[in-house]
């Protein structure tokens, strides 16, 4: 070979090797193609870790408007040699739902409480007054008197569906504001209640959460926490039952709260009767209290109840609310159905009591 193209074959060498090496780089680094050329910390460079699912913003909202409750009592001692009475501290959670220092909590928490005091989340000690409470929903109106409170985010219909997520908040067993998670499990009666739905949820509850939040993944106030199921074991001791708790409904507590604070007690609506429902066309009657608004009115055990006020009956909770929310001494048309014959009757409402067993 002659010496020119071994000078050639030498010269192409390093060239060939070059575009190689530049072809590699295009390759492995694109941001070349875009001319923005070799970052200096790019052996440095993080990996891109997925954003994490956090509910923080939600709690960041609601969080700081649900108190502990304390609430005292005084309770005369029968020991021949103790003249003080005994002071007991009962521990629950609550809810502040308006800016004028209105909460709501469980009725249960402060019960025969002499005093009443609220801790709120950003260090502030307060007394509360007690505005009034509804037995039957378990639920008592307090008020504080202080400026800029936290209110908790509230939305009209929170439209709560079975398997949407939910958490807790409260202080439970006075550890301090506590947040505990689950699902909705279920939306109804529960077999607990003939006069209102509750919130089955899976979020854990403990003594001390009575009356605290329970929000959305969005932090919006969707119930009242207040119960745990309980059974009784062989020994007829109570026992919870794990993973089976309730709330009540943010519209139903409201509507309590509303109505304590214009009027100082909850009145409902009652007609004296009990029933199930029956083949998809209405109620079928199967007791009436003697001398009460049904049994006055001309309504029969066996009568198949059909409409209230022109509303059809085939929905036995809407009827029990239709009926629970009219004034009592307001008067409802009933039509029934009885041995094939239609009847209509007019039947004035009573007021319920809370210590009726029947439905309405």
């Amino acid at each position: 070979m002659s010496l020119f193209p071994r000078f050639l074959l030498a010269l192409l060498k390093p060239i060939i090797l070059g575009v190689v090496v530049a072809a590699l780089l295009l390759f492995l680094f694109p941001e070349f193609r875009q001319g923005e050329g070799l970052k200096l910390n790019w052996l440095n460079q993080e990996r891109n870790v997925p954003q994490r699912l956090s509910y923080y913003d939600a709690l960041a909202i609601s969080a700081p408007a649900v108190v502990n409750i304390y609430s005292v009592s005084l309770e005369n001692s029968n020991r021949l040699f103790r003249s003080r009475p005994i002071e007991r501290t009962n521990l629950g959670s609550g809810v502040i739902m308006r800016e004028d220092g209105y909460l709501l909590t469980c009725y249960h928490v402060i019960r025969n409480a002499d005093s009443i005091y609220v801790s709120i989340q950003d260090g502030r000690f307060l007394p509360a007054q007690l505005v009034g409470f509804d037995e039957i929903t378990d639920l008592a109106v307090l008020r504080i008197f202080e400026q800029n409170l936290p209110v908790i985010p509230q939305v009209e219909e929170p439209n709560l569906r079975v398997g949407d997520v939910v958490m807790a908040i409260g202080n439970p067993l006075d550890l301090g504001q506590t947040v505990t998670s689950g699902i909705v499990s279920r939306l109804g009666r529960n077999g607990l209640a003939n006069y209102f739905d509750r919130i089955q949820t899976d979020a854990v509850l403990n003594p001390g959460n009575s009356g605290g939040a329970l929000i959305d993944s969005n932090g919006f106030l969707v119930g009242i926490t207040n119960a745990n199921f309980k059974t009784l074991d062989s020994r007829r001791r109570v026992q919870d039952v794990n993973g089976v708790n309730f709330a009540l409904p943010y519209p139903l507590a409201k509507r309590v709260m509303d109505e304590i604070i214009d009027n100082g007690r909850v009145r409902r609506g009652q007609l004296g009767f009990s029933g199930n429902g029956y083949d998809n066309r209405g109620i079928l009657v199967e007791s009436v209290a003697p001398n009460g608004p049904a049994a006055e009115a001309g309504l029969r055990v066996n009568d198949l109840l059909l409409s209230v006020n022109g509303e059809d009956t085939i929905d036995l909770s809407k009827t029990l609310d239709l009926i629970a929310g009219t004034r009592p001494g307001a008067q409802l048309e009933l039509v029934v159905s009885r041995n094939d014959e239609l009847i209509t009757m007019t039947v004035t409402v009573g007021e319920l009591n809370p210590d009726m067993v029947f439905n309405s």
